[in-house]
């Protein structure tokens, strides 16, 4: 190599380095703001149901703050307003009617909901996996994380012919499952849940 490409080499290198090193961190927060995003928005679109549980926070009224439970007719009961119809909205929505609601009786109420504890969805697991019968579900539960809630597949189970059963709309489905297509990370293989659903494993 001639002395003068490697002058030019020996001041650019450092430059290349820089740069390679700016875009790294720059890479990573963009991963961790897209799984913040997404955390976020499973719990805004998640639709609270009887005997969810809620932590309910006004900001500096400790007497309004605390966890709920959501009672079987879809209501949870606060100081001030009473009962609140609680089933069938978002966290998100559940905070704004609350806040709606509490500016009768306090100047700018700041109100968050936040879902503790799932009960009112669940889905069902049959066959070869490690535990049988019901699972609670989580916001925007899958395939996967149902199957590996309940333990995995067993040593017998047929991979190849795992189903899912659907009651839509009165309409009964049968879902067939690719799960190791799945496994490959293939996300339209990794079906997600409704509440109701049996997964059956034979």
């Amino acid at each position: 190599m001639k002395p003068g490409v490697t002058l030019i080499w020996a001041l650019f290198a450092p430059c290349l380095l820089c740069l390679g090193q700016d875009r790294e961190p720059a890479g990573k927060s963009a991963d961790v703001a897209a799984a913040s995003s997404a955390v976020e928005s499973a719990a805004d679109t998640y639709v609270i149901g009887p005997t969810d549980t809620l932590t309910v926070t006004v900001w500096k009224e400790p007497t309004l703050t605390g966890n709920l439970l959501v009672r079987p007719d879809g209501m949870i009961s606060m100081p001030l307003l009473g009962d609140v119809p609680a089933s069938g909205l978002t966290p998100l929505q559940l905070a704004g009617s609350i806040q709606t609601k509490l500016k009768k009786f306090i100047q700018d109420p700041n109100v968050s909901v936040v879902l503790t504890q799932i009960h009112s969805k669940t889905i069902y697991l049959l066959g070869e996996v490690g535990k049988k019968g019901p699972v609670e579900m989580t916001p925007n539960m899958t395939l996967l994380e149902a199957i590996s809630s309940a333990g995995g597949l067993t040593d017998f189970a047929n991979s190849k012919k795992i189903y899912i059963l659907r009651n839509e709309s009165g309409t009964h489905q049968k879902i067939p499952v690719h799960y190791k297509q799945a496994l490959k990370g293939d996300s339209s293989c990794n079906v997600l849940l409704k509440s109701g659903d049996t997964i059956v494993v034979p």
